[in-house]
């Protein structure tokens, strides 16, 4: 059995025992090499390694916040654990050379085992690894659940092979609309997608992730592949084809889903990736059939896709994201997403283009806030107060969690059933919104908040 047979269990890598495990095996170790009460010289040496570790940590500091890296504060182990790291180095190298054998041996375990803490604080933070088990996968390069290739697709559908559970198909999609250079993208097919050739015309929803970003991180991270069969199953394996698009080209590559200096990821989206879909697996091609999921950055993006694109997309649910698509302040946004071109940046904020668009039609949205991110809940409302002004049937609902891939996978889970009746899935009765909905005292409030403000970073 392979090592990820063996955690299956799905040990957690956010909480639990293996964190505060870590974290406790690095500070002893980091304890045994600092005291040392022999030598008064050592304590000078200690002194500057303390030094190095805090000049570490405040530099980190200023890096993640210049670069408008998070729109989510860090946790304060991170820093800490940043700092004793760099003191944990600066350590080895100045008693390298008169530390006894054994000292050196722990000189040498207690910086990766730092290291070690400072990657689970950052994982704390963005929840990119919920467990071992996704970790493991994704380290190895291991398959996704239900992955079959493009020629397996198709002798299933010729052969009539109706499979128990749906198919990720990986695709490769021309950039020839938008010049984007993207990665491979993943289509997921439900059961019911075989049951006839060409296949039946079901809707279709595109799938967007956060800022550091893999085109599976939805299947690995936010487990939206088991949802989607799980639906399916209870549903005579009826369910929306999920597309698991790339709207950031790399892992690092911060577009905020609209076209600038950082790639044409709108146009991507849209005039790539929707019309193959469409061509290749022969979804429905409405625009009342099409809608949006996102988590964080990707939240941000299924509003403003929508409600810049009402003629495709119909629905969209928003977990988590910003006011409007941001990297950094206002004045840092317009830089560094579209080149100091202030028009660009009021031309792809969700608050302005609702107001110049006026009133809509047969457009929805649901946003999924979590108790810990009140400037998502503030954005959401006041996101949502603006739509219901502008004839967007939406709604905002509050639950329990952190913002991580484990908040994505349930808030995706929960819209699920209303996403699926709203686009018209066979067999699936409409479901409302959830309660409550946005509010006359909300609609008021919105109408005092400021346009032009920033996002939260």
């Amino acid at each position: 059995m392979s090592l990820g047979g063996l955690l299956r269990p799905h040990l957690s890598l956010m909480h639990g025992w293996i964190p505060v495990t870590v974290q406790i095996a690095a500070a002893v170790l980091l304890a045994m090499v600092v005291i040392r009460r022999t030598r008064p010289m050592w304590w000078l040496w200690v002194s500057w390694a303390v030094f190095v570790g805090a000049m570490s940590a405040v530099i980190a500091y200023w890096y993640v916040d210049s670069q408008g890296l998070a729109g989510e504060p860090a946790p304060q182990s991170l820093w800490w654990w940043i700092g004793l790291s760099g003191t944990a180095l600066a350590v080895l190298f100045a008693g390298w050379r008169h530390a006894a054998w054994w000292r050196r041996g722990v000189s040498l375990a207690a910086v990766p085992m730092c290291l070690l803490a400072v990657a689970l604080a950052v994982n704390t933070w963005t929840g990119y690894f919920p467990t071992v088990q996704i970790a493991w996968n994704q380290l190895t390069a291991g398959p996704l659940r239900d992955q079959v290739d493009p020629a397996t697709v198709t002798a299933m559908q010729q052969r009539h092979v109706i499979p128990a559970d749906g198919t990720v198909v990986p695709v490769q999609i021309a950039d020839s609309a938008s010049g984007f250079r993207h990665r491979g993208e993943l289509v997921y097919l439900p059961p019911a997608w075989y049951a006839s050739n060409p296949p039946p015309r079901l809707p279709a929803v595109m799938m967007i992730g956060g800022e550091f970003n893999t085109p599976a991180d939805w299947v690995r991270a936010g487990n939206a592949v088991a949802t989607a069969d799980a639906f399916a199953a209870a549903h005579h394996g009826y369910a929306p084809v999920l597309v698991f698009a790339d709207a950031g080209g790399a892992f690092n590559n911060d577009t905020e889903c609209v076209d600038g200096s950082r790639g044409n990821s709108a146009d991507h989206l849209t005039e790539d990736v929707r019309p193959y879909v469409i061509s290749h697996f022969g979804v429905s091609a409405h625009r009342s059939d099409w809608g949006i999921v996102g988590w964080s950055m990707g939240g941000t993006c299924a509003v403003d896709l929508s409600v810049m694109h009402p003629e495709l997309f119909s629905a969209f649910e928003d977990i988590a994201g910003d006011l409007t698509p941001n990297a950094g302040t206002k004045a840092q946004t317009i830089a560094r997403l579209y080149g100091g071109n202030a028009a660009a940046w009021a031309a792809y904020d969700p608050a302005t283009v609702m107001t110049r668009h006026g009133r809509y039609t047969d457009v929805a949205g649901w946003f999924d806030t979590n108790s810990a991110g009140p400037e998502q809940t503030a954005a959401a409302n006041t996101l949502c107060a603006l739509g219901a002004a502008h004839g967007i049937d939406c709604a905002v609902a509050v639950q329990p969690g952190m913002h991580d891939w484990p908040f994505a996978d349930q808030a995706f889970a929960a819209a699920l059933p209303w996403l699926a009746g709203r686009l018209g899935t066979p067999g699936v009765a409409p479901t409302p919104l959830p309660k409550p909905q946005v509010t006359a005292s909300v609609l008021e409030a919105a109408d005092h908040q400021p346009r032009d403000a920033p996002g939260p970073g």
